[in-house]
């Protein structure tokens, strides 16, 4: 039986509430004492939107909580995507604020002058990635044998109805080419788990649900107030369980299936031990996923009656024009027309949002 650590919380304990949270997920015993720790931010997107992002409280509660622990040799692993920057969305996030502030250095999977992509060879049975990548299944050479520990929201995704600890490898694994993998994404998280097993002696989780997002996440979402935290090893039963408080049936999502019955994690609720503040547990949010312009875009092509023609959308140039549709999508029709009003009403009417516009690492 897997176990997976819940705990409420509030602005005034968050970071004294993560570090119990990260003792009661056993955190000591998932990692390797002797290596170095991978922190793997989530960026969903670089613009600072409730619930899209890890938190600078995440971070900065997860390196106390590392460094209580006797794990001092941490590392932040950034990456960026075709729609994304992740200058942009550390500096805009306060993830650099937090990482200067305990002398973390940042490195970036997409620069050559900090990490290698060097093919790789699974010893376990790959579903896709074999396929999607029949030259060779490339991964950063820097994430052999450290520690990782992924720092996602609880949030809605809008192609695996949730996101979580198993997604936040996706962006970290896999390169700039990982849009070949969406039309099979729940077949592909499940090979980067195994991937994980073999080239981390410790995986652990922190996931921050201060605010989760509701709706067609990661980015165009309604953030809600949860207070929630959850922590464990296991990357399958931490998404389960942010699946169930936010309302879904976890073995209905075929990543998580996959992985319960390919031994890699339990996804099962029922054989997942809760620790903690397990009352939060009986939570059941009614969160609903939905559509937006993108991905009824993604999904014709991806999982639709246009797939066939996803190799060459997806495969070649004119895959940047999608990109470009995108961004201008995201970042220069929602977010002014929609999301900065939301962004404004959540600094100045939350709790967690004003925490975060005045957010000082050392100072909480």
């Amino acid at each position: 039986m897997s176990k997976v650590a819940i705990v409420r919380t509030k602005p005034e304990t968050i970071l004294q509430d993560i570090q119990r949270l990260m003792q009661l997920g056993g955190v000591k015993d998932a990692l390797d004492s002797g290596a170095d720790t991978i922190l793997k931010n989530n960026l969903s997107w670089h613009l600072m939107y409730p619930a899209a992002n890890t938190t600078p409280w995440q971070l900065e509660g997860t390196i106390l909580g590392l460094r209580n622990e006797g794990f001092e040799e941490l590392v932040c692993v950034e990456n960026e995507t075709v729609v994304t920057s992740a200058k942009a969305g550390e500096r805009l996030n306060k993830q650099k604020l937090v990482c200067d502030h305990y002398d973390v250095p940042i490195k970036y999977n997409f620069k050559s002058a900090d990490m290698k992509w060097q093919k790789y060879e699974p010893k376990a049975e790959m579903l896709v990635l074999d396929k999607i990548f029949p030259d060779g299944i490339c991964i950063p050479d820097f994430f052999h044998g450290k520690n990782i520990v992924h720092l996602p929201t609880i949030k809605c995704h809008i192609y695996t109805n949730i996101t979580g600890s198993m997604k936040n490898a996706f962006g970290g694994l896999l390169n700039n080419r990982r849009h070949y993998c969406h039309s099979k994404i729940h077949e592909t998280l499940v090979d980067l788990l195994a991937i994980q097993k073999e080239i981390h002696p410790g995986i652990f989780t922190v996931t921050d649900g201060t605010t989760a997002g509701n709706g067609a996440g990661p980015r165009t979402m309604v953030p809600i107030t949860k207070n929630i935290l959850l922590a464990s090893d296991d990357c399958v039963a931490i998404d389960a369980v942010s699946a169930k408080l936010m309302g879904f049936e976890p073995m209905e999502h075929t990543f998580i299936r996959l992985a319960h019955e390919r031994g890699l994690g339990v996804g099962k609720f029922d054989e997942i031990e809760l620790v903690g503040d397990v009352d939060a547990g009986d939570e059941r949010w009614g969160f609903s996923t939905g559509d937006n312009a993108a991905s009824c875009v993604g999904k014709l092509f991806w999982f639709g009656p246009m797939r066939w023609l996803e190799e060459l959308m997806f495969h070649t140039p004119l895959v940047y024009m999608f990109i470009f549709a995108s961004a201008v999508y995201h970042d220069k029709i929602w977010y002014p027309s929609k999301g900065r009003k939301v962004v404004n009403e959540w600094l100045k009417e939350s709790d967690w949002g004003k925490l975060f516009s005045q957010y000082q690492p050392g100072k909480v």
